[in-house]
């Protein structure tokens, strides 16, 4: 409470901006994070590659799906807003946001946040199968503990955000009752770690001897740790997909060209482009990273189409 306290006292003043219904309604969708939800597409990987994504079974379930996902993610961001706007004042961009800017009254931001996440349990407890909705109670309940406490651990955190990323990718397996290759399951997290720790170690490097900085944890960090981390999992990930392409499984390619195999230098290329915002200490948020560069966007694009011509076969 004390550190809150000193961070307020710290904090340039913020005019609100008027509350009106309008207003308030506007600052909830803003803190619901729209532009994040594109990570939740994550939830057509494992149908995708399974090569069970474009049945309208499977497309009507992984919709479903997403909507779940996302409003769970909604649910988390505004109470995570709401617990966390006093120390957001005290930070040159997050002052802005809807909560802290005085935008939303951060109880009306509980009250949503707490019954979005509600819903979405009834709803997937009512419309999807049991692992679903376990999966699913399972990520609101770990993200609420990472607002509370989990987020001041060391390690821990980073370990947690990895999962959120890692339970995207899975949900949409267990959604249509497909198996989760182990390969899938080593190159999706550790490949998710090497973007959340990116992202860690380039806010070290921002922060870096600079006042108002919210995630006190970065403190006890040091870039050196950071950078281990992002290309250990950078390696493993990259270590996980070749071992997943270079496996025939008993079944040989009849393809025109080896596209699986193939795919492994698209794949480590994307990996090497992102690298190059992680070292500068410029990889932020990964779908800005992603969607801003246009060499890595193409270099995504060549392997989604290689990764389709391998699980098509063609």
């Amino acid at each position: 409470m004390a550190e809150r306290t000193a961070l307020l006292e710290r904090a340039p003043a913020v005019a609100p901006p008027p509350r009106g219904l309008t207003g308030i309604v506007r600052g909830l969708v803003r803190t619901a994070r729209p532009r994040q939800w594109v990570k939740n597409v994550l939830v057509v990987a494992a149908p995708a590659a399974a090569g069970r994504l474009f049945s309208p079974h499977a497309l009507g379930r992984l919709g479903l799906v997403f909507a779940l996902f996302t409003v769970c993610a909604a649910a988390v961001y505004l109470i995570n807003d709401a617990r966390d706007a006093v120390a957001d004042r005290a930070h040159p961009v997050k002052r802005h946001r809807p909560v802290a800017a005085g935008q939303v009254p951060v109880p009306v931001a509980y009250a949503v946040g707490g019954t979005l996440g509600v819903l979405a349990a009834a709803a997937a407890a009512w419309f999807c199968p049991p692992a679903v909705c376990a999966l699913l109670i399972a990520y609101i309940g770990m993200q609420l503990a990472y607002c509370v406490s989990l987020k001041h651990v060391l390690v821990v955190d980073l370990v947690v955000v990895t999962t959120g990323f890692l339970m995207r990718a899975m949900i949409g397996g267990l959604a249509l009752g497909i198996p989760l290759s182990r390969w899938f399951l080593i190159t999706t997290g550790f490949g998710a770690l090497f973007m959340v720790s990116a992202k860690r170690y380039s806010e070290a490097v921002q922060m870096a001897g600079k006042a108002g900085a919210t995630r006190a944890l970065l403190t006890e960090y040091t870039t050196g740790y950071l950078r281990f981390v992002w290309q250990l999992a950078a390696g493993v990930s990259v270590l996980g997909y070749c071992l997943w392409a270079l496996e025939e499984g008993g079944v040989p390619s009849t393809g025109v060209l080896p596209w699986r195999q193939l795919s492994m230098v698209a794949f480590i290329l994307a990996v090497l482009r992102y690298a190059v915002f992680a070292d500068r200490g410029t990889a932020g948020e990964p779908e800005d990273v992603v969607l801003r560069d246009r060499p890595l966007a193409l270099i995504g694009l060549v392997w989604l189409a290689m990764y389709g011509l391998a699980v098509a076969n063609w």
